[in-house]
């Protein structure tokens, strides 16, 4: 993939997320792609799981909002650098809604291959 193919991939991204288009969300992803997030209660496997845990995040957090700060490229590697924002309304893994507001810096580390995100991890950044 281009650089150029890259941002576009990610522009992309951003916009399904705004819409909460979780197939194209899912379909970003490699099929065997591993998501490891803390939110997820550790790694997702495949784009099923993906799509799923998309789905949860925004039935919990209706208000999500996702702002791309930084994104940086070296060859197919990927670091998205965001701030996430929203508020548990929905209640998220099994929790009850808190009403509470949240907004939380979040480092995107990744790898594009074939127009698709492989493995994908975040860490929430104490910056």
């Amino acid at each position: 993939m281009t650089r150029s193919d890259i941002v576009a991939l990610f522009a992309a991204r951003h916009d399904a997320i705004a819409r909460r288009d979780v197939d194209l969300i899912a379909s970003q992803h490699a099929p065997d792609c591993e998501h490891e997030s803390p939110l997820a209660g550790g790694t997702v496997k495949g784009r099923e799981a993906i799509g799923q845990l998309y789905d949860q995040w925004f039935k919990g957090f209706p208000d999500f909002a996702l702002t791309s700060e930084e994104l940086l490229i070296d060859g197919d590697r990927v670091i998205q650098v965001t701030t996430q924002s929203g508020t548990d309304t929905g209640g998220f893994l099994e929790l009850p809604p808190t009403g509470k507001p949240f907004r939380v810096p979040v480092v995107w580390l990744c790898t594009c291959v074939r127009f698709t995100i492989t493995p994908a991890r975040w860490s929430r950044s104490a910056c």
